[in-house]
């Protein structure tokens, strides 16, 4: 969460070099933007074999959008959510094997004993003829081990990887102090397999139940994930007054929060930087003040072919698009494209067009495509 957020900026480098990228304004931005529908508070989408796009909604609907005809089906059967603060329907993610057995994955904020917390289910999609469906058999395969008042920082990321392991960004509800607990999963990045049990080959496999969960710990709220060409794992999150990442994933890492980072605390207490400890794994890049990460993609494909192998951050204290170029293991801000208004889930489809939707309760769902 961010309290104060500023289009200004200063990138630096771990290493401390600072980046100046460039700036495009709406007038020059550098694609297509075409509007598709509108949606009240939408987090999330996703691609169906037939073209189709579901897109969540915070307050628990599940919208089922045809491209070609604009037009936006409801699909029902989803869980009840915490709608409240950040909490609500969260993201939503295809089965590797789709399209023989139609599961999709969701992860929402649930109520519970102490306040809420962060949840992933599976259900079968069932579509009908008139543009909507409806989920059955839905299954809880993770919980936050814990909850929480507040309605913050729930993140819940979902994301299959080349194994067929399923990857969830676990946030800290604003915790804090869990991200550093290894009997907890909040603050940390998870990997399952698609029923849910823990991956095997786990870094912490062997140290108990949650941490059999764990791939990596101390994170605050990431709430980007995606692979490279490489099949390393690139992960965004937000920092609290200054300090949001971007962080390449490896086993066993530990990224700090809330022993460093590169920001205060809300009230201007300090942290210590990342320098300050070797042992923990600093970020590639940071943001002090903050463009507030709300998704995160490695583009791949070809219709902007400039941009292939970079991170395309959706930002919602930034209003747009910030561009990373990442060279080997380093990552540097190449541009900032405004799009004017705070951006928060961003997909690339099977054709290499860029999807965005914009945060808030008349959200346009916005395919970008060269001009």
């Amino acid at each position: 969460m961010h309290f104060a957020l500023s289009v200004t900026y200063a990138l630096a480098l771990v290493t401390g070099a600072l980046a100046v990228p460039s700036q495009l304004d709406t007038r020059q931005q550098p694609f297509k933007s075409t509007p598709i529908t509108d949606h009240s508070e939408p987090w999330a989408i996703a691609f169906l074999p037939d073209n189709r796009v579901l897109v969540t909604e915070r307050r628990g609907n599940l919208r089922l959008v045809d491209p070609t005809t604009k037009a936006k089906g409801t699909i029902t059967g989803v869980p009840a959510v915490a709608y409240g603060g950040q909490g609500g329907l969260h993201d939503v993610a295809l089965h590797p094997q789709y399209a023989d057995n139609s599961i999709i994955y969701l992860s929402y904020a649930e109520s519970g004993s102490g306040g809420a917390g962060g949840a992933v289910a599976r259900a079968k999609l069932t579509l009908d003829s008139n543009g909507g469906g409806a989920l059955s058999g839905l299954e809880v395969i993770w919980r936050h081990s814990q909850k929480a008042s507040g309605g913050l920082q729930f993140a819940c990321r979902l994301l299959f990887g080349p194994d067929g392991a399923l990857w969830i960004s676990s946030g800290e509800i604003n915790q804090m102090t869990p991200a550093q607990s290894m009997t907890s999963n909040l603050g940390k990045m998870i990997k399952l397999y698609e029923n849910g049990t823990a991956f095997a080959g786990n870094p912490f496999a062997s140290q108990g139940t949650i941490q059999a969960q764990i791939w990596s710990l101390g994170h605050r709220n990431p709430l980007g994930i995606d692979w490279d060409a490489q099949g390393r794992l690139w992960e965004v999150e937000m920092g609290p007054m200054g300090g949001d990442e971007l962080n390449l994933i490896q086993s066993g890492a530990n990224y700090g929060w809330p022993v460093v980072c590169e920001g205060r605390h809300y009230d201007g207490r300090t942290i210590p930087k990342h320098s300050t400890r070797p042992d923990i794994a600093p970020p590639k890049a940071f943001w002090v003040p903050v463009i507030s990460p709300a998704g995160l993609i490695i583009y791949k494909g070809d219709l902007f072919p400039n941009w292939k192998g970079n991170a395309i951050i959706s930002a919602l204290g930034a209003q747009g698009l910030v561009r990373v170029t990442i060279t080997g293991d380093t990552a540097a801000e190449a541009q900032r494209i405004s799009m004017g208004k705070r951006m928060r889930g961003i997909r690339e489809d099977k054709d290499g067009a860029i999807w965005v939707i914009e945060d808030g309760p008349s959200g346009r769902l916005l395919k970008l495509t060269p001009n």
